[in-house]
Formats: structure tokens, sequence, C-alpha cells
């Protein structure tokens, strides 16, 4: 069953879907790596972070807003993610399999280790706080403010979105080869039940860690060999490389 607020004045039955015949009416944004790379310097901070951690993890962003630095255990390279937040309001994550454990890259860690050093500190210990108010960003915000004018400057059109992210991180996960299982459970999906029930949960292994790094290491390409000032490494594809490339980067 789907719910949500829905404003007054709009027809309730565009809420209505029909299995097998009710079809998404536009296809999702996805970046290339290139499209990525290049949006990315056109985001200023704290956004640009807001956007790594988006595709870096491929979270909702009511999920990315709704962060604090207790979610993230830094020594095990895990973050838990147990809550959302929407125009103020917080929430807990629904089911066990958003309430779960996501592995954390080495180089994510490192940036989210020196944002915590430089982000406005709030009372609750969110990661993404408005340093007027310390509370949350509002997502809408950001995006209308910063994200869609960013994609513009890099020439991305206008449909380009924080949903973008997401869809991203799916498509480029599913380049490195990993099981169907395991982008469920990276995704956590609602409707994981059905993959579970077939293929067994994937637990935190080293495979799982694997995947996502592979996905992380192409979103900070850009990032990591800038600052090390020696170009990209030779086993990163090229900036117009195809998506199936990825399955071949360690």
């Amino acid at each position: 069953m789907k719910w949500a607020l829905y404003p007054l004045g709009r027809n309730p039955m565009e809420l209505v879907e029909i299995k097998d015949v009710t079809k998404r009416e536009k296809q999702p944004r996805v970046l290339r790596y290139d499209e990525f790379w290049t949006l990315l310097t056109f985001v200023d901070e704290p956004y640009r972070t807001m956007v790594l951690v988006a595709q870096c993890l491929g979270l909702r962003i009511s999920e990315v807003m709704a962060l604090q630095w207790s979610d993230f255990d830094f020594d095990n390279l895990t973050v838990r993610v147990q809550r959302g937040i929407v125009r103020g309001r917080v929430d807990v994550v629904k089911t066990e399999y958003s309430n779960d454990d996501l592995p954390l890259d080495s180089d994510l860690c490192a940036i989210l280790k020196h944002w915590k050093n430089q982000c406005p500190v709030s009372p609750d210990g969110w990661v993404f706080s408005n340093p007027t108010t310390l509370k949350p960003y509002w997502q809408e915000n950001v995006c209308v403010d910063h994200i869609k004018p960013a994609a513009l400057k890099a020439g991305l059109g206008t449909n380009i979105g924080w949903h973008t992210f997401r869809h991203t991180y799916r498509t480029w996960l599913d380049s490195t080869g990993a099981p169907i299982a395991m982008q469920r459970e990276l995704m956590r999906h609602a409707s994981i039940e059905t993959t579970m029930n077939v293929y067994g949960r994937a637990v935190m292994s080293d495979a799982k860690r694997q995947a996502n790094s592979k996905v992380v290491q192409m979103a900070l390409r850009s990032v990591l060999s800038t600052k090390a000032k020696s170009g990209a490494s030779e086993k990163v594809p090229p900036l117009n490389a195809p998506l199936s490339s990825l399955a071949g980067v360690p």
C-alpha cells in the first residue's frame, strides 16, 4: 500500500497504480561519469558534499539531510540510515531493510571527516545543518537554488534533481556486475523481500564493500585525481568511458 500527504486540489486517483499497466511516464535521468564529474565543479560546499554522499551511498535525499554524526562508525567504515526528514519533519525509516548498515568507502570517509571539522555544530549533531537555524537544510530549496543551476551551467539541462543521484548509483552499481540481491540490499528497496526470497540476503561482506567502493571511486575520481596532482590512475576509465567499463575497475 502506498500512502503520502497529498496537496489539496490534486486528483488522488493520480496515485493509483495498476500492476503491469501503470508505467513511468518519463525515464529517470542517469548521469554518465563525465557528466557527474562536470556537475561537481559547479556545486559549492556544503552542497557538493551532499551530492557526493547521495551519489556514493545511493541514499534518498530525505535520508541524506537527516544524517547525524552518530550514525557513522568511522572505525569500522559503516553508516546506519535511521531516519528521514521532509520539510523539517523527522521520521524514522519504516522497514528493517531501510534501517540497515551500509559500507563506507575509506575515501568517502576521509571526505566526511574533513567536512566534520568545518561544518556548523548543532545540538543534535546533524551532518548538514543550516548555520542559521542549526537544523537540516530543506532539500527542495537546495535543489532549486544550487543543484539545478549547477546542472544548467554544466550543460546537463533542467531534468536533474536529487533522485537523479539515486538512479545513477543504481545504474553504476549494476555496471559493476554486483548480484541483484546485493544491489537491492545496497539500495534498501522496500520491495527487497521478493528478491531476498529467491537469492538470499547479502551480509556486510568484502564483496558488498567492493561493489559499493567501485561506485564511490568513480564518483570521486575527479576529487581524488585533483588531490593527487598526478593525473588519474591507469585503472580509471577515461571521462567518456561507457558504464560497462566500470565492471573491470578493482
